[in-house]
């Protein structure tokens, strides 16, 4: 289809034109007639090819100019089974020099890595023979692919093999690698498993049979023998002086390394302390405090202890230096396992941050409690609202939590019976969150607050409201609990004319004024109901004491301020400061995974914390990049994109914030 939009010209010195053109083709010609005919074909006579006839003359007769002693090819190939592992090479040029190599290995490997030395062997020994051109054979589809570049390396093992490969290949002038199948590469197979084949003649051949006793991505450990201390060392005034009688200048200084000599002794140029618990202690150097210690802490025999264990078990070792307990409380704060697997937070990070509010019915909290056993009209849920000064609760029974029963809620049983409101707290729930629920609460004057993300305790007013309800159901309950709705204006009542214990009144009496009467006074007559009642003077005593509410209401508010303080400074003498800073690595709780069960770690991260606020930290993943933020209660994330939004509705508060802070700061 290509040359369908494009003429074609053919320049040739044979009749193709006329053959084609002949009306009395038969046959093959004519089925060529036909499938040529659509395409746009010119035909030219060819011109005389002198200068291409020079051309390929001098191409075909000039002899090369590089050597081929330089040119080599190699077969390599590697074998790996429960017997052991081997390689072989196979090494040739054009002047017939053959080299047949087979190379043991006494380390165990796999099959891919056998391969890999077998290449690695191959290259070492071209390089030994000089070549400059080499093209390379082996039967490994992956070794092949790998080196050209084809296939990707994951495995960190292979990758180190890949590297040393690529640095050999840059050794040469030019290099080729290919893959042949193993019925082409016989002979190295036959080399590596070591077994005997009919060799192939050539003038000049050799087999080379040796032993690898370590892969060649080894590194070589390098040994310093180190016979002097360094000057800049803290041993070096006390070595010098036991080892020449060398002193400072300064009088003091000399008479305190003459005193600090006396628990020190010098053997074999080596300096060591006198111990209590151990004759003698090897004294370290700064450079070698850090070997030490770790592999005391992580080591082949290290579990992680602490800072103060971790110098104790040094001491025991036999090793001294002045900072031991220091550094090793160091090392301990900046291990990233340590970090994982620390304990959770007890202490509280933050002061505690109370609430209280400024007049009778100005805040309310929300709630939903639920699910109970489906009562009369398919009830299970229980929306609460609670007054912050007055304590006063309002519940009604819910078949579904919709946003459209909770704003009819609202409207009927507080909006109605008690004003606007100020402040309303709810949670993050959806039926809270609607649209038409927070467009009427702006109609109207009213802000909503948000509480923390998993952290209740930030509308604690309506959880202790929630908390006295589902107490006082349970133990009102027989063996129906389906009946639930009807004991649970018994359950108001009884709340609404109990004392509480922060202000000191009944919300009954900080909501109307005066004490209700209660069912126990007309079973046993109290002085108030055997008094005769005098309708005037009872109406005019109502009105006097609802002139003196404000009193009494300022009263409570009084007491409930005093025991607020009261456990704050309790709550606060606990507090263990947690502070972030921007930039800085933060560790996250881990939500666990239960695969891992007991051995999954407590934290994950490590975060940046790229913005503060209020109780809480925006934080971007250092690997991921994932955003999210965490705030001062429980560690709660949500998405990067909420954060902005939370903070506009007011979620953070900071009269909000009562809560432990669970993030701790990554030292490493």
């Amino acid at each position: 289809y290509y040359f369908l939009a494009h003429s074609i010209i053919i320049r040739t010195d044979q009749p193709v034109k006329q053959l084609l053109a002949r009306p009395d083709i038969v046959g093959r010609m004519l089925k060529w007639s036909l499938e040529l005919a659509e395409f746009d074909i010119n035909f030219e006579s060819r011109k005389a090819l002198k200068a291409q006839v020079l051309a390929d003359f001098v191409a075909e007769m000039t002899t090369s100019t590089t050597s081929e002693k330089n040119k080599w090819t190699i077969f390599v190939d590697g074998s790996s089974n429960s017997q052991g592992s081997g390689a072989g090479i196979i090494l040739e040029n054009g002047d017939e020099v053959l080299i047949e190599v087979s190379l043991g290995l006494s380390f165990p490997t796999t099959n891919n890595q056998a391969e890999y030395e077998a290449f690695l062997a191959g290259l070492r020994l071209a390089e030994d023979m000089g070549a400059e051109e080499i093209t390379i054979f082996t039967d490994s589809q992956l070794v092949a692919s790998q080196v050209s570049g084809e296939y990707q390396t994951k495995e960190e093992r292979l990758l180190e093999y890949l590297n040393l490969i690529r640095a050999k290949l840059a050794k040469f002038k030019e290099t080729e690698v290919k893959h042949v199948p193993r019925e082409h590469n016989a002979r190295a197979d036959v080399l590596s498993k070591l077994a005997s084949t009919r060799r192939k003649k050539a003038g000049n051949q050799s087999l080379i049979q040796e032993t690898l006793t370590e892969p060649s991505i080894e590194k070589t450990a390098e040994v310093m023998h180190i016979c002097a201390v360094d000057e800049q060392s803290w041993m070096s005034p006390v070595y010098n002086f036991l080892k020449s009688n060398t002193l400072p200048i300064d009088a003091k200084e000399a008479a305190k390394i003459r005193k600090r000599a006396c628990s020190y002794v010098l053997l074999d140029d080596k300096l060591y302390r006198r111990g209590f618990s151990i004759p003698l202690l090897k004294c370290v150097e700064e450079a070698r405090v850090g070997f030490i210690l770790q592999e005391i802490h992580e080591g082949i025999n290290g579990q992680h202890i602490g800072g103060r264990s971790l110098a104790r078990k040094a001491l025991r070792a036999g090793y001294y230096w002045p900072t031991m307990q220091i550094d090793a409380r160091d090392h301990v704060l900046k291990c990233d396992k340590c970090q994982r697997h620390g304990d959770m937070h007890l202490a509280p990070a933050n002061e505690l941050k109370t609430m209280i509010s400024p007049w009778p019915f100005a805040w309310w909290g929300m709630d939903i409690l639920g699910p109970f056993p489906t009562a009369a009209r398919q009830v299970k849920y229980l929306i609460v609202a609670v007054d912050y000064f007055t304590k006063w609760i309002e519940a009604e029974p819910l078949a579904k939590i919709s946003a459209s029963n909770i704003l009819r809620f609202f409207k009927r049983d507080v909006l109605a019976r008690f004003g606007i409101p100020q402040v309303v707290v709810t949670d993050n729930g959806t039926q809270f969150t609607n649209k038409k629920f927070q467009e009427f609460l702006a109609a109207i004057g009213t802000t909503q607050h948000f509480t923390s993300v998993e952290h209740p305790q930030t509308n604690g007013q309506a959880e202790a409201a929630n908390r006295v309800l589902l107490r006082g159901l349970r133990q009102r309950m027989g063996a129906s609990k389906e009946n639930w709705t009807e004991e649970l204006h018994n359950v108001l009542w009884s709340y609404r004319t109990t004392p509480h214990s922060t202000t000191g009144e009944t919300p009954f009496r900080l909501t109307y004024g005066t004490e209700a009467v209660i069912p126990v006074e007309i079973g046993e007559p109290s002085s108030r109901i055997e008094y005769p009642l005098e309708e005037n003077i009872n109406d005019e005593l109502l009105r006097e004491e609802l002139d003196l509410v404000e009193e009494l209401r300022t009263g409570a508010s009084l007491r409930e301020a005093t025991l607020k303080q009261k456990i704050a400074a309790r709550h606060d003498k606990r507090v263990i400061k947690r502070e972030f800073e921007v930039g800085g690595l933060v560790l996250r709780r881990n939500q666990k995974d239960a695969r891992e069960g007991k051995l999954a770690a407590n934290w994950e991260g490590p975060y940046r914390s790229t913005q503060l606020a209020m109780g809480c930290s925006m934080l971007r993943g250092t690997i991921s990049n994932e955003g999210i933020f965490l705030d001062s209660s429980l560690g709660a994330s949500q998405t990067l994109g909420q954060f902005p939004k939370l903070l506009g509705n007011g979620a953070y508060d900071p009269r909000h914030q009562e809560a432990t802070v669970i993030i701790r700061r990554a030292l490493a």
